[in-house]
């Protein structure tokens, strides 16, 4: 059991750390300093409305006892000193109630002083957080991007790493099909495959002269290139004249021998 609430508990940790935003956590505690501040603030509000209560209720006591002391002077003056005399009585009572009052009074005094003056202090505490909070949640925002960019170039990222695959399969793709092209069309070219579509459809034959023909293009263009780097312009000529004399004689030998049939096959000159 403990072995499964520790596996648990890392894995909740795992997940809320995930889905944890620093921006959100700077903001909720921003708001928890302001919803403290605001209770500190009230309490000053309801301590400085009992001061004013109590400074309301001596200044009536005060009016009461001078009123009183009045009353004994007038009695007096009038030759009643029972009258003075419970005058002053009432008086005396009333000075302890208003002595009781002004200790009351300046314990409310003294209290709402240190409030005031928690809330002062709290409030720049609230403000120099504010200001943290808002570079910290600048930095952070500014770190994300950095973070993003940089994942997109080297293409770690989620969207380029898709974006990457794709762009792999559509060469790997065109790279298939482009070999598989050439290889048709190779056995096209030699016959392996049959063009369904008749055009451009090429016996054994044709396809032999069609080689022979290409080599002896070879043949002449280097004959022509040894002439020129040999004996300048005068070898292509040469080389004509050459091939004309040799086709010359062989028709006149030909002619000595009568113009007989000959039993050897006619040869065929693929250079020419």
């Amino acid at each position: 059991m403990k072995r499964m609430g520790l596996i648990f508990k890392s894995k909740a940790n795992k997940a809320l750390d995930r889905a944890e935003d620093p921006r959100e956590t700077l903001d909720y505690s921003y708001q928890k300093q302001l919803e403290l501040l605001q209770k500190v603030r009230r309490g000053v509000a309801d301590v400085a409305t009992s001061r004013k209560r109590l400074e309301l209720q001596l200044t009536q006591l005060q009016q009461q006892s001078s009123k009183y002391e009045d009353q004994g002077r007038k009695a007096l003056s009038l030759g009643r000193e029972d009258l003075a005399r419970e005058a002053l009585t009432r008086k005396s009572a009333m000075q302890s109630q208003i002595n009781d009052l002004e200790v009351q009074y300046q314990q409310l005094q003294a209290e709402e002083e240190k409030l005031t003056l928690a809330s002062q202090r709290l409030q720049a505490k609230v403000d120099a957080f504010r200001t943290k909070k808002e570079t910290i949640k600048a930095t952070y925002t500014a770190a994300q991007a950095q973070t993003r960019i940089a994942e997109s170039f080297s293409g770690i990222s989620e969207e380029m790493g898709d974006v990457g695959l794709a762009i792999q399969r559509a060469e790997d793709k065109t790279a298939q099909m482009q070999a598989r092209a050439g290889a048709i069309d190779e056995l096209l070219a030699s016959g392996a495959l049959d063009d369904s579509s008749g055009l451009g459809r090429k016996d054994d034959i044709e396809a032999e002269l069609e080689r022979v023909a290409g080599g002896s293009d070879v043949e002449l263009e280097l004959a022509r290139m040894k002439a020129e780097l040999g004996g300048g312009s005068s070898g292509p000529a040469a080389i004509e004249q050459g091939n004309g004399g040799a086709a010359q004689q062989g028709g006149q030998h030909g002619g000595t021998q009568g113009g007989a049939p000959q039993d050897t096959p006619p040869t065929i000159n693929y250079h020419k």
